[in-house]
């Protein structure tokens, strides 16, 4: 059953945890009703006391009433065990649906949003979310309401002994609740400090595990260690005073009762002596009194207990659950059978609080050809290529892929029509078979294979240990830098989408790896409209067009050789990195 992604926008922690009970409404019904009998079975058995010492005492029909406790003493038993069983399931699936819509929301945010959070920190807080749900509601049923039915009842039986004695409790209960209610409001900033806290040392612990190598290349361990100590000393310090604040409301709420259970027994006692009770009365009013004792206090601890959790529940959302930045239209279409034909008109686009970095750009591709991007760092190179995948949006003007403005499309059909092969590849700790077939998940093994060995890695990958099924490791971090991109590669192979983008793809890589990464390219080249962003000019000398890109502009815009020709950043780029250029004429 999957959960509706509509309910994770649902920033309120109460609303977030009723959205999808309702979800699974029959189950939570009868966990709700098991719990409700329960303690009605188990207050009533103090009924069932009550009725015994007052048969023992008037020599009444002893084993009926024997037989009433008994029966409710089981009963009640029943029903515990019935909710039980049925928690199993419900909560647990609950669990299991948030974490599906959360990691479905999380997954929708743009790139920006990534680059601004630890992902330790993300990944952290959708398990505590879900976690922190799941005891929320465990303390819902299993230590908020139960006392809180115990009560409610106790006071009606109570009534039954003496209808003033049970109005007084009311009201003092109400003022008692109230006063509860009000000191524990006071505590909501520090335990927001601690889940915060807390979210921060979550991420920080995976920020530093996943940067292990660059720790140790750096001989910082010691240095981490005490930061992360540092980290470690501020959660504990927000936790003890969130937790100091809420032991001295559990004081104030024991002492209270106390005082209010002893005066019940007295009053209980003051109305046997005065002959308006029995001795089953004052045995039945001993009990409540304890039943309301022990529930109230039992209560207090579950409800600041549980404040802590919806605290993280709040402070987790409060960060996940931000609207998307990059949506589909509602009428969004998809792109039917792209050809590959690619085209900016009039771009502007400037990152949150920088200057622009594309001014008015305007640049068209024809399908099947060639077009490297060439410029110094900081020209606009590597944002052309995001504005074109859809990873920004651009502020003014239009990007085009076969004549429809990509902001009118879905964005699977934008994503299926395009193959990045970028410079940093990035693998998951996943088979070598299921990193390749990442490009096209319903590829069959031979697809696969056939697209390595186009790649030119299948020779590598068949000496592996367990060849197709080896993981690659982290980020492919038992591979070497020449491996991870014939992999993507490859993978791009599979995928065989019409537009084929290449951002720095051979920059990172030795001369050897290089030439076998780039016979791996003219492969994959062929019969697509190529966009690459490169420093090597090497790499571009076959290509048809080169465009030279300043200050977020077009300055040069023709193929190798006639830019080669013309005086220019072009040339100037060409002399820099050791080219011979013969002079152009005058």
């Amino acid at each position: 059953m999957q959960a509706s992604p509509v309910l994770v926008r649902t920033g309120h922690p109460i609303a977030f945890m009723l959205g999808y009970a309702r979800q699974r409404l029959p189950g939570h019904a009868v966990l709700l009703v098991s719990v409700i009998a329960a303690v009605a079975f188990s207050v009533g058995a103090q009924y069932g006391v009550k009725n015994l010492v007052d048969s023992l005492s008037n020599h009444g029909d002893v084993w009926m009433a024997f037989a009433i406790l008994a029966a409710l003493v089981a009963a009640d038993n029943l029903s515990w065990r019935v909710g039980g069983w049925v928690a199993t399931h419900v909560l647990v699936a609950v669990t299991g649906d948030i974490r599906r819509d959360l990691f479905r929301h999380l997954t929708g945010h743009a790139p920006s949003y990534f680059a601004d959070r630890l992902p330790g920190m993300l990944a952290g807080r959708i398990t505590a979310t879900s976690n922190a749900i799941y005891l929320v509601e465990s303390m819902f049923f299993w230590n908020v309401l139960p006392p809180s039915l115990a009560v409610l009842l106790s006071i009606v039986l109570l009534g039954t002994v003496d209808p003033v004695m049970a109005l007084v409790l009311i009201a003092v209960s109400a003022c008692l609740a109230a006063v509860i209610m009000r000191i524990a409001a006071r505590g909501d900033a520090l335990h927001q400090d601690y889940a915060t806290q807390a979210a921060a040392v979550d991420g920080e612990l995976v920020d530093v595990i996943n940067n292990m190598p660059l720790v140790r290349a750096f001989g910082a361990t010691l240095r981490e260690r005490e930061r992360f100590a540092s980290k470690i000393d501020r959660e504990i310090q927000s936790r003890g005073r969130s937790l100091r604040y809420l032991e001295k409301l559990r004081l104030f709420h024991a002492a209270s009762t106390a005082v209010l259970t002893a005066g019940l027994l007295a009053w209980a006692v003051m109305l046997w002596q005065q002959g308006l009770a029995s001795a089953g009365d004052v045995v039945l009013v001993c009990t409540l009194g304890f039943t309301i004792l022990h529930g109230s206090r039992d209560l207090a601890v579950a409800l600041v207990d549980m404040v802590q959790h919806v605290a993280r529940v709040s402070e987790a959302l409060a960060t996940l659950l931000l609207p998307h930045e990059l949506q589909d239209r509602e009428d969004a279409q998809a792109l039917p059978a792209p050809r590959g034909e690619v085209a900016f008109h009039n771009v502007i686009f400037s990152y949150p609080e920088a200057s622009a970095v594309l001014r008015d750009f305007t640049l068209g591709i024809a399908p099947g050809s060639r077009v490297g991007i060439v410029g110094r760092s900081g020209s606009g190179k590597s944002t052309v290529l995001a504005l074109l995948q859809r990873l920004r949006v651009p502020q003014a003007g239009r990007i085009l892929v076969d004549g429809v403005d990509i902001a009118d499309l879905t964005q699977e059909s934008l994503t299926a029509a395009i193959s990045v092969v970028p410079q940093d590849v990035m693998l998951f700790h996943r088979s070598v078979m299921e990193n390749i077939r990442y490009g096209r998940p319903d590829a069959h093994d031979e697809e696969v294979r056939a697209a390595a060995e186009a790649a030119g890695c299948r020779e590598f990958i068949e000496a592996l240990p367990q060849g197709w099924l080896t993981l690659v490791g982290d980020r492919g971090v038992k591979l070497s830098g020449g491996q991870r991109q014939r992999l993507a590669i490859a993978r791009a192979f599979l995928r065989n989408a019409p537009i084929l983008v290449l951002d720095e793809a051979t920059s990172a890589l030795d001369t050897e790896s290089e030439a076998a990464v780039q016979r791996a390219l003219d492969r994959l080249m062929q019969g697509r409209t190529v966009i690459a962003v490169a420093h090597r000019l090497s790499t571009l000398r076959d290509f048809d067009r080169i465009v030279v890109m300043q200050n977020g502009r077009i300055v040069q815009d023709g193929s190798p050789a006639e830019l080669e020709n013309r005086h220019g950043p072009y040339r100037e780029l060409l002399r820099r990195q050791g080219f011979r250029v013969i002079e152009a004429a005058a």
